[in-house]
């Protein structure tokens, strides 16, 4: 029996004001929507929900001004495919173009946005609770702290390149129907990295923090992380999590590890669970490849097959045609 997906993905499109309203509100938030209506409008958005956020792509077809009270339980983040865009929050107002900006909107104040007719935007809206708890975890704190994002940031920089790939990609995976939707684990890792990337590209309060030197937070520490990864090699270990056990950020922790091991610690964590399949196959008791790659957390075949290939030399298909 296939397993329950653990993500909501939902495709609307209506030429209804009303219900282009209705179904923004019950996606990402309240709010006051003027649309002109003289030449009709085509509205469409393709969303997904997962636990910690919502990824959507959206359009209305027409030129489009909304505003709304502050979010209090979320923040959200716009990246404009196409059109033009102003935006304004906390005094704050800024007018451009595709490939230009992304927006940042925080949690607590009234926002207010302007869309052209012809404009495509991705959207993020990052529920409050959970990214801040994901920044902490990234900067090695115990007590999350709100995220003062500034409101633009550039994305025609290679962050910003980075961020809107990311979105692409967790989007469609997470909007693929039997794939990684029905993995609670892979499901985890694709919110944790468009989080982190998040972070990483908007600038707040924290990015001195996230992405400035990082002191040397000794061998222990690393070995205590490593001795961590082998015990739970199935469990979710992101960078931030480790960065979290170990008290530390999450770049200090990346630095220790290029030093100790050579690799980061995402790749680390890869070659532990390649080990892992490795040993399955050639015990003979993995049931079959696919089933033993998504036991150790790879859910994209042609990738662990590759990978898997690095590593061993030989495809896991040659691994069990050996045994």
């Amino acid at each position: 029996m296939p397993a329950a997906p653990v993500t909501c993905a939902n495709a609307f499109r209506t030429a209804d004001p009303a219900a282009a309203h209705a179904h923004v509100a019950s996606t990402f938030a309240h709010h006051e929507l003027r649309l002109d209506e003289r030449t009709g409008i085509d509205f469409a958005l393709e969303s997904v929900r997962t636990e910690r956020l919502t990824v959507g792509r959206m359009t209305y077809g027409t030129t489009a001004r909304l505003d709304g009270p502050p979010m209090q339980s979320c923040y959200h983040v716009n990246l404009v495919v196409t059109g033009n865009s102003t935006v304004q929050q906390r005094g704050e107002r800024r007018s451009f173009g595709a490939g230009q900006a992304g927006v940042a909107f925080v949690h607590d104040a009234p926002l207010s946005i302007r869309w052209s007719a012809d404009a495509e935007h991705f959207h993020i809206n990052l529920r409050r609770d959970p990214l801040e708890r994901h920044a902490a975890h990234l900067l090695g704190r115990r007590d999350p702290e709100p995220v003062r994002f500034d409101l633009t940031f550039p994305t025609d920089s290679p962050a910003g390149h980075a961020l809107v790939a990311a979105t692409r990609f967790v989007y469609t995976e997470l909007a693929r129907e039997g794939g990684v939707s029905t993995m609670p684990l892979a499901c985890r890792d694709l919110e944790s990295t468009l989080m982190t990337q998040v972070l990483l590209t908007a600038p707040s309060q924290l990015t001195p923090a996230l992405t400035g030197s990082a002191p040397n937070i000794g061998s222990s520490r690393i070995r205590d992380a490593v001795a961590y990864i082998h015990a739970h090699p199935d469990a979710d270990i992101s960078t931030a999590e480790l960065a979290a056990r170990a008290g530390v950020t999450a770049r200090a922790l990346q630095l220790g590890f290029r030093d100790a091991v050579g690799m980061s610690p995402s790749a680390y964590v890869r070659a532990v669970r390649l080990d892992r399949v490795h040993d399955d196959l050639t015990s003979g008791r993995a049931l079959s490849v696919s089933d033993t790659a998504m036991r150790w957390g790879f859910f994209h075949l042609g990738r662990f097959a590759q990978q898997y290939r690095e590593r061993f030399g030989e495809l896991p298909s040659e691994t069990t045609a050996l045994r």
